[in-house]
């Protein structure tokens, strides 16, 4: 919990108090449904709470904007970025059905009003008025704005152009040459957070 607080030290209470429940919350679920490897459940603060909160460092999101976590997994990035933005909505879709019995029981048990977990894949997600998707290492670029091209609203309201925010890791310049015709930005994680785990972390933007 101390590395949040390194990084955001104007959280508040309410948030403080979202974040600490995280653990046990987790540990519980992660024992009866494996959803988070077990070397990392030990780290969840540093390699799924912050790594999910690395979105909140380029970009924020304005009251009452709408945003579908695609492939959430566990529920990241989308959990965290809902702890962080309260007043943003946010969708949570992956298509295992065990991952999102987890995802469901972390929102009722935190009682967060601004989530809703949808099992689906994504071509089966009906919603067409979302302002930006994250991911979290779900698939290559071009695949997700194949999947997510039409579930984007023409309104933009954030400096940002509506569009595609991705948390991957590794060599990207095929995934960005697969969608070069499409603006993209590029941030690395290692400028915003010391650790050796985000040396490697970046956020691509790919706008709508």
């Amino acid at each position: 919990m101390e590395i949040l607080q390194k990084y955001f030290p104007a959280l508040t209470p309410e948030q403080t108090a979202l974040f600490q429940q995280l653990d046990a919350v987790y540990q519980d679920w992660n024992a009866k449904i494996n959803v988070i490897s077990r070397k990392d459940i030990e780290l969840l603060y540093e390699r799924h709470v912050l790594h999910s909160l690395g979105i909140a460092k380029i970009i924020q999101f304005k009251p009452m904007t709408k945003i579908m976590d695609l492939g959430t997994g566990g529920g990241f990035p989308g959990i965290p970025l809902a702890i962080f933005f309260p007043d943003v909505e946010f969708v949570l879709v992956d298509s295992i059905g065990k991952k999102m019995r987890v995802v469901q029981e972390v929102i009722n048990a935190l009682g967060l009003k601004n989530v809703r977990a949808e099992h689906a894949r994504a071509e089966e997600v009906k919603d067409d008025d979302f302002d930006f998707v994250v991911s979290r290492a779900v698939a290559p670029l071009e695949t997700l704005m194949y999947w997510t091209k039409n579930m984007f609203t023409t309104h933009h309201f954030h400096d940002l152009s509506n569009g595609l925010l991705c948390l991957k890791g590794g060599e990207l310049d095929e995934e960005l040459a697969s969608v070069k015709k499409k603006q993209t930005k590029l941030f690395n994680l290692s400028d915003y957070f010391e650790e050796e785990y985000f040396s490697t972390k970046k956020i691509i933007y790919v706008e709508a």
